[in-house]
């Protein structure tokens, strides 16, 4: 389970060759969400206002998360990616 990102307490993870469709898992404190890289449909619970942060951290990182679903999905380590800053 690479860890992508971290910032503000959130822990960004893709798993190794995980199910369709492609999408990240993001984790705070006892919350946690997957996020689908194509739609930024989310599932789960988050508060209100972490999940803005993760929806905008994805906005921004699209070329490389499809990156890292890519290396993943091959059972590669995946580059990491910026912080929300």
């Amino acid at each position: 389970m690479p860890t992508l990102s971290r910032f503000l307490g959130i822990v960004i993870v893709m798993y190794w060759s995980d199910h369709l469709p492609p999408h990240f898992h993001a984790k705070y404190g006892d919350y946690e969400i997957t996020v689908e890289l194509e739609t930024g449909i989310v599932d789960g619970k988050f508060p209100r206002r972490a999940l803005r942060h993760v929806l905008e951290w994805h906005e921004l990182h699209q070329d490389e998360l499809w990156q890292a679903w890519d290396a993943c999905s091959q059972q590669k380590t995946p580059q990491p990616i910026a912080p929300l800053e």
